[in-house]
């Protein structure tokens, strides 16, 4: 479909190559455990992850800062859960989140497999809502930072996803036309019609399983992608 169209692939990073919810999972698991806390796991996630989702369509809408979204996802979850956790103890798990999540890299399955037949063929990069010294460490660790050329990032732009001006910064740095490019994700909202705004092809990879639409071609697994490109 878009073998002799594109030049350039973009993919997100989160939920698209790195498998958030499973790494996610890993790590609140290691500090509950290191923090020897009495918190069913999956009980927590079946919480925690819509909140999470709900937290950082807030971030993305600019309506709470990063600090905010690391506090707020935690507190929301034990309020909801009705366990006892004072601000020192959530400050103190946000922290460590963040310091051990990197360490877990599992990636979506067949990620290397797509990336090795990508490569050769085109320029990659990665454009993430992520923050910066999280998202490097996600892709060194888990052994994928040398396919990319470019990794543009929330931070570095100063605006996130579906905002244009952060895929005009990404098509910029990697010297290539929207129309030569396609951006691949797992946001209807921020990666594809984000995308799309600027005049970028998208396929939606639906690793939430949501609802069929016709705004973009759909995978439900990367290996889709190598009868696409």
């Amino acid at each position: 479909m878009f073998k002799d169209k594109v030049t350039d692939v973009f993919f997100d990073l989160d939920h698209t190559l790195w498998d958030f919810d499973k790494n996610s999972a890993l790590t609140f698991q290691k500090i509950f455990d290191d923090q020897k806390l009495d918190i069913a796991l999956p009980d927590f996630l079946e919480v925690y992850m819509p909140a999470n989702l709900k937290f950082w369509k807030l971030f993305r809408e600019e309506k709470i800062t990063k600090i905010e979204l690391r506090y707020q996802r935690l507190k929301s979850v034990f309020d909801t859960m009705g366990y006892p956790a004072s601000d020192d103890l959530i400050n103190l798990l946000s922290e460590e989140y963040i310091n051990h999540l990197s360490s877990f890299n599992t990636l979506f399955p067949n990620t290397i497999e797509v990336l090795d037949y990508l490569q050769p063929k085109y320029k990659l990069h990665i454009i993430t809502n992520g923050f910066q010294e999280v998202q490097d460490k996600k892709l060194r660790n888990s052994g994928i930072h040398n396919y990319f050329d470019q990794i543009i990032d929330s931070e570095m732009a100063g605006v996130k996803k579906p905002n244009p001006i952060i895929f005009n910064l990404a098509l910029s740095r990697a010297g290539a036309l929207p129309e030569k490019s396609l951006m691949i994700g797992d946001s209807l909202e921020a990666d594809i019609m984000g995308a799309k705004s600027v005049g970028l092809h998208t396929i939606h990879f639906n690793a939430h399983k949501e609802e069929t639409h016709t705004v973009a071609p759909i995978i439900y697994d990367l290996q889709e992608i190598k009868s696409l490109l």
